[in-house]
């Protein structure tokens, strides 16, 4: 499954790029984001789809605290 979100208060492009190396490491998953659009591209298996865009939520407040993913 593939699906796009947008990111609420993303200041900086250093940020999207830790956000986007972070959750790109997790097993299974590809990620993009873009900030000029402030929009999260996550790609991963069906069946723990929801899990992953959890813990990618919970690593975008680590890089950026103010910042998070509009589902």
């Amino acid at each position: 499954m593939k699906k796009s979100y947008k990111l609420n208060e993303l200041d900086c492009a250093n940020c999207a790029r830790k956000i986007e190396d972070g959750v790109g490491k997790l097993e299974g998953v590809t990620c993009n984001v873009n900030f000029a659009t402030s929009k999260i591209t996550i790609e991963a298996d069906d069946a723990r789809f929801d899990e992953v865009v959890k813990e990618a939520a919970r690593i975008v407040k680590k890089v950026e605290p103010d910042c998070s993913i509009v589902m």
